[in-house]
């Protein structure tokens, strides 16, 4: 199984879901984030994973020309998570798409905003790995 998720700058919410559901997952799946415009990871998402005790170590903002290509050539679940700007896409694929449209927690920059989309994250990657496992 491969899953991409997917924001504008690859600095929060799609960070907070490749975190999320590499622990979910664990070796039932490859999980890669990107951005259309990534910009760097947010502060306050390494925090926040940290509180969560989920690992952040190896997170950083990438675009999708940065990922392997045989996993785009592969993959089986592109997710985006923008709400209030255009999800990037990824022409050319074969992949399921879903739509999870979470506010950006970095627009009003709290740890509280931070919590609860990685809440929403973890309830949403929670049902997808019942839905495919």
């Amino acid at each position: 199984m491969k899953l991409l998720f997917m924001c504008v700058a690859n600095s929060a919410r799609s960070q907070l879901a490749e975190a999320v559901a590499k622990s979910i997952f664990k070796n039932d799946a490859q999980v890669w984030s990107a951005g259309s415009s990534p910009k760097s990871v947010h502060p306050l998402t390494i925090e926040c994973l940290r509180a969560n005790h989920l690992d952040y170590r190896e997170l950083r903002s990438k675009s999708l020309s940065e990922l392997p290509q045989e996993f785009l050539k592969n993959i089986d679940y592109i997710i985006t998570l923008c709400a209030e700007e255009v999800c990037p896409v990824l022409p050319n694929t074969n992949a399921k798409k879903l739509h999870w449209p979470l506010t950006d927690p970095a627009a009003s920059p709290n740890l509280e905003n931070f919590q609860t989309v990685l809440d929403e994250i973890k309830t949403r990657v929670s049902k997808l790995h019942q839905e495919l496992t």
